[in-house]
């Protein structure tokens, strides 16, 4: 799907490779920082209340992911790049070898997946139910 879009703009080989390569990266950056915002962002919350608008969404989707076992959109998009650059799987590169591995760990079965959704709501029902206890104090 991509790769008709990207024909169209009459870039080289190398040129494609070099930039999906790129993009590719940072989707695992961005795909790293959601992942990160949904597990620690109940603690930012405490400092900034009305981020809970961003972030209750957010736990909510991660959850979902977990507990359906569906496939976040980000890791489609970071697959259809790196096909695209010409990759046949994931490089040696610093994104690579240092993100890619926590945001897909090995040994991650659906069982693992619904334990970490339901672990994912529980602290998060647990850090709002605190933050709104002190909120409600003041």
């Amino acid at each position: 799907m991509i790769e008709g879009k990207v024909k169209q703009t009459g870039m080289g080989s190398e040129a494609l490779s070099m930039v999906s390569g790129l993009l590719a990266d940072a989707v695992v950056v961005v795909h790293f920082s959601f992942i990160l915002f949904v597990g620690v962002g109940a603690l930012l919350v405490w400092l900034w209340p009305r981020l809970a608008w961003l972030h209750l969404p957010a736990v909510l989707w991660g959850a979902a992911l977990s507990l359906f076992g569906w496939q976040c959109p980000l890791t489609a998009l970071e697959q259809d790049l790196r096909v695209l650059s010409g990759a046949a799987g994931y490089g040696t590169g610093f994104i690579d070898y240092y993100l890619l591995p926590i945001i897909y760990p090995a040994g991650l079965t659906p069982e693992l997946q619904v334990f970490i959704g339901i672990a994912l709501l529980a602290v998060n029902f647990i850090s709002y139910g605190a933050a709104f206890l002190r909120w409600k104090r003041r």
